[in-house]
């Protein structure tokens, strides 16, 4: 025979418990009314909404950008690569054969890359001295070639394909090592 305060406040403490289990600070969690009885303040807390997931999806979608690999034999692997991502590490990370010796240090040309529209191209970034230097040294060099490890993503290039050359050259596996200048 629980007065009806009784049976509030009995409800509030379990709901408090299953709070502190589940992480929730107890003082957002109660709010007392102006009858001064303790309810629980439930506000999305155990779940998020169906807008809030599509927001969020929608958020995460506008922080990547789509991108086509195209190997040597013409296979094309669509992915998704997060914006600031360098095409080489996006490469790494979805299994394309895109070697990057160096690991990004503008110290060899294998992670060289065809860009295959010239639209995307010139929304890219100018290549810096040392991109070109290493772009000089590159098998199968062409007007639009660029280094995956400088390609970084952006909205801009949105779509960009990526052509992969036939072979590469790895000069410190080959055995070269090119002369300062």
């Amino acid at each position: 025979m629980f007065s009806k305060l009784s049976r509030a406040a009995l409800s509030g403490f379990n709901e408090l418990k299953m709070a502190r289990i589940n992480g929730v600070e107890s003082s957002r969690f109660f709010q007392c009314q102006s009858s001064h009885i303790l309810q629980p303040v439930i506000r999305g807390f155990f779940s998020t909404t169906s807008t809030e997931k599509a927001n969020e999806e929608g958020k995460e979608e506008k922080d990547k950008i789509s991108v086509t690999f195209v190997d040597k034999d013409g296979e094309e692997k669509h992915i998704k690569v997060p914006v600031g991502m360098s095409m080489l590490e996006a490469a790494h990370e979805n299994d394309i054969d895109l070697e990057g010796a160096c690991e990004g240090s503008l110290a060899c040309s294998t992670c060289h890359v065809i860009v295959t529209d010239v639209d995307y191209y010139n929304r890219l970034t100018d290549p810096t001295d040392e991109e070109n230097d290493m772009l000089d040294l590159a098998f199968g060099l062409t007007e639009m070639s660029r280094l995956g490890c400088q390609v970084i993503a952006k909205p801009e290039i949105d779509g960009i394909r990526l052509a992969l050359p036939s072979a590469t050259r790895n000069f410190a596996v080959d055995g070269y090592v090119p002369k300062p200048h």
